[in-house]
């Protein structure tokens, strides 16, 4: 059996720590001197330090913040709401038996408009739900 051989209960320090021990002890005693915190404090702005615009910088605010206002002043010119829609011109028309929605709408229609968009058009104008019709029945048409 071999025999071990055991030291004093020590911490390992590495090479590379105890250089950095002896740099911050060395920090300490320059701070006395002044020389490192003196820099430090140098280098740092004081507190009470306002930020100062230039000519050229006020002059940019100023062409900026004009811009703004026209353009929140023109758009806001366009943005004016319509009046209410006009009210569209009706008769009635009584439904006579063997007449169709077709009919009435071929009748209706103008010369470039489409029939089928004249049905579409007078089936929501009577809020029916659908192109039929019985004789005698009362719907709008429009006038003219």
């Amino acid at each position: 059996m071999s025999a071990m051989v055991m030291g004093p209960a020590m911490p390992r320090i590495s090479t590379s720590s105890a250089r950095t021990v002896g740099r911050r002890a060395e920090g300490l005693r320059a701070v006395g001197a002044g020389s490192v915190a003196d820099r430090r404090a140098e280098a740092r702005p004081a507190a009470s330090a306002h930020l100062r615009l230039t000519t050229r910088g006020r002059v940019v605010l100023w062409v900026l913040a004009a811009s703004l206002v026209a353009l929140v002043t023109l758009l806001g010119s366009r943005a004016a709401a319509d009046g209410p829609a006009g009210a569209q011109e009706v008769v009635r028309h009584v439904v006579q038996p063997g007449e169709t929605m077709w009919q009435i709408a071929e009748t209706v229609a103008g010369p470039s408009d489409d029939v089928r968009d004249v049905v579409f058009d007078l089936v929501r104008l009577n809020e029916l739900p659908d192109s039929g019709l019985m004789a005698g029945q009362v719907i709008v048409v429009p006038a003219g």
